[in-house]
């Protein structure tokens, strides 16, 4: 097969490769970053190239108009090599790698009534062992395993199974000399399988001080964002929290997008799992260093995440999560040692004998993250009849109480996460969080992230704009712009008619901010599907919607959502105010407490194998109930009286007509 020269303008040296090769590939080569939000399938046209020299096989030329090709634009995931070429790279959107701070730290309290040495599952013992002699010539295991069972309190019997590894049995011998036969051990004791076990993690010479701190990790893996909780388990206090991005987002942004990213290839799996080993390695080196800790002083680490994301991190086969009949190959791990968790170059950044265990799940689209999220929402733990969602790329919703449960997930799509919007970004700075309107003028004006000038729409300003634009009569409720209401804002764009939000000179990239009526649809249909999950999910157990007592919403995107916003577009049911409770990151928060409660630990599994999961695509019921919410906020608007109650109220404003039937005085009139 020919070998062709590949040249990016991006790269100081060439790359050879044989014909057929795609430029994404060859740009890793180069060591060049092309982002791929879709995952390389030539969907989001965000991978834009141009060839300035030589030939491409362009496998698709969906988003590239004539103009684009009369140019000689293509996208890098879809464009073979079949020539020598030389590739420039137009500035491409990058991942802001700062989240703004206030959006990330939680002020977290102990638990009440944790106490580390009955409830944590990871204990420190201090051994005094009497030395070996002409009489006593037991090997040094031995006599290492005889003082745990003793301080384990197992009177130095043989019920406790003890086991350790070969790599820490090298040291053990070295260690008991140089510490005078007086040594600290640190154990982790659990009943895994049936089997009353310890295994010995870390042997010290000399004794530790009783309140001397020992670090555990709580790390929720989000499809968007990866966040690190360094937790000193004696104390149960968080001394640091980071969060970053996920690295997988060059590669897709929504599970589907990477789980084909990382089938397509010989080597696209392993490349998924060193991303996101690298971020998570990013955010331990950032927890450490603010609390001045070093990465292997951590023992134990609890792993929560969607199921796709614990299947990437683990490099287990993911196909499956998306095809038919959409099984995982995995939904309750057993605990593995951090050295396990590797994949080529890279590996778990904390101490290589630490614990490391990964949540468990229900199903494909029901994962850790729920399992956990529920336990921490207190959901399992109250008669009040819940409804628990996580608003995220894949709308996760779970109904019950401590007596039952059950789930469903739908796929929402990142449109509430700020990608397939035109201007859509994530809650960065520069990012717009809420937008008003004024009814009379449809003048907007909007809050930004950090009170600097705007870039785009985060997802919560995402929903505000909607609503404020419904309500106002600039869109209907199908979502069609009105263009007989004589302003400027509202003007044919090249994806249609569009709303300006922001121009220009106002923005910080000196372009108009806008949002487009296709933009409108991808929201709509995101905020249709998960609205209509949660209706059959209630249907499919016969219990009325009304009646839920309490709607409580995970997910570090949900904590920022307006509630009457959701309500107003249909994302939300129509409730009482106070049913709803913003939980914030429930998925790590689940992680923090199993972390240091083996009962919580205990109790996240049963939650897993009692929840009913219900298979949404099997349910034709689903496609009625999402065709019927493809409306603002829906095609009955019996099922949101507030909302027809407030469009009636604005109606009777423009037309000058007081609540109680009398005319409204004007401005003006009062002159």
């Amino acid at each position: 097969m020919a070998q062709h020269t590949v040249r990016f303008d991006a790269a100081a040296e060439p790359v050879f490769v044989q014909t057929g090769t795609l430029l994404t590939e060859a740009a890793q080569e180069a060591g060049v970053e092309i982002t791929q939000p879709c995952g390389g399938q030539g969907r989001c046209g965000r991978c834009l190239v141009r060839v300035g020299e030589g030939e491409v096989r362009r496998r698709s030329t969906l988003r590239l108009s004539e103009e684009d090709l009369e140019k000689g634009y293509a996208l890098a995931c879809q464009a073979v090599v079949e020539s020598d070429v030389a590739v420039i790279i137009p500035p491409q959107e990058k991942v802001e790698r700062r989240l703004s701070t206030d959006r990330v730290v939680a002020q977290v309290s102990v638990p009440a009534g944790y106490f580390f040495s009955r409830d944590q599952s990871v204990k420190r013992l201090n051994l005094s062992l009497k030395p070996p002699s002409m009489d006593d010539q037991s090997d040094d295991w031995s006599r290492l395993k005889s003082g745990l069972r003793r301080q384990l309190g197992d009177g130095g019997s043989e019920d406790r199974s003890l086991t350790v590894s070969l790599t820490l049995l090298r040291k053990i011998g070295r260690i008991l000399r140089q510490g005078d036969w007086k040594v600290t051990a640190v154990v982790d004791v659990e009943t895994w399988g049936g089997q009353n076990q310890a295994r010995l993690i870390d042997l010290q010479a000399g004794h530790s001080a009783e309140d001397a701190p020992l670090y555990g990790a709580a790390i929720d893996i989000g499809t968007t964002t990866v966040t690190v909780w360094l937790v000193d388990l004696v104390t149960g206090e968080v001394r640091s929290q980071a969060a970053e991005y996920n690295g997988q987002i060059s590669r897709g942004e929504d599970v589907i997008s990477r789980i084909i990213y990382a089938s397509k290839s010989e080597h696209g799996a392993d490349e998924m799992q060193r991303l996101v080993l690298e971020t998570i390695n990013q955010l331990v080196d950032r927890a450490c260093m603010r609390a001045k800790v070093e990465p292997a002083e951590i023992i134990k680490a609890l792993i929560a995440g969607n199921s796709t994301m614990i299947h990437l991190l683990l490099g287990l086969p993911a196909e499956s999560i998306r095809l038919m009949p959409f099984v995982t190959s995995v939904n309750s791990l057993p605990p593995m040692l951090a050295r396990e968790v590797a994949g080529p170059g890279v590996k778990l950044k904390i101490h290589p004998e630490a614990t490391v265990d990964c949540l468990p799940g229900v199903a494909s689209y029901v994962g850790a993250d729920i399992t956990s999220g529920v336990l921490s929402s207190g959901m399992d733990d109250t008669g009040l009849v819940s409804l628990f969602l996580d608003i995220g790329t894949n709308g996760e919703t779970v109904l019950g109480s401590n007596e039952w449960l059950v789930t469903c997930a739908c796929s929402a799509g990142p449109a509430f996460e700020g990608a397939g919007v035109l201007h859509g970004m994530r809650a960065t700075l520069g990012a717009i969080e809420e937008v008003w309107i004024n009814g009379q003028t449809y003048e907007p004006s909007y809050r930004v992230i950090g009170e600097t000038k705007p870039r785009g729409f985060c997802g919560s300003g995402l929903i505000s704009l909607l609503a404020e634009l419904f309500l106002n009569g600039i869109v209907d409720k199908g979502g069609n712009f009105n263009d007989t209401l004589g302003i400027n804002r509202v003007r044919p764009g090249d994806h249609g008619l569009e709303y300006v939000v922001v121009w220009g000179d106002d923005a910080r990239l000196g372009r108009d901010i806008v949002i487009t009526r296709v933009d409108i649809d991808n929201l709509v249909r995101a905020k249709a599907a998960i609205f209509a999950g949660f209706t059959v999910l209630a249907e499919s157990v016969g219990f009325p919607l009304a009646g839920v007592e309490q709607v409580l919403i995970g997910g570090a995107f949900g904590k920022y959502i307006n509630v009457e916003k959701a309500v107003e577009i249909g994302l939300l049911p129509d409730m009482p105010w106070e049913r709803f409770q913003f939980l914030g990151n429930t998925s790590v928060m689940g992680a923090y407490l199993a972390l240091l409660f083996r009962e919580k630990r205990a109790r996240i599994q049963e939650i897993a194998e009692r929840m009913t999961y219900i298979e949404l695509s099997a349910d034709n019921s689903f496609y009625n109930a999402f065709t019927s919410a493809l409306f603002l906020p829906h095609t009955d608007l019996s099922e949101f009286p507030s909302v027809v109650e407030e469009l009636e109220q604005i109606r009777r404003q423009r037309d000058g007509v007081s609540d109680d039937g009398g005319q409204s005085i004007q401005q003006g009139d009062a002159q």
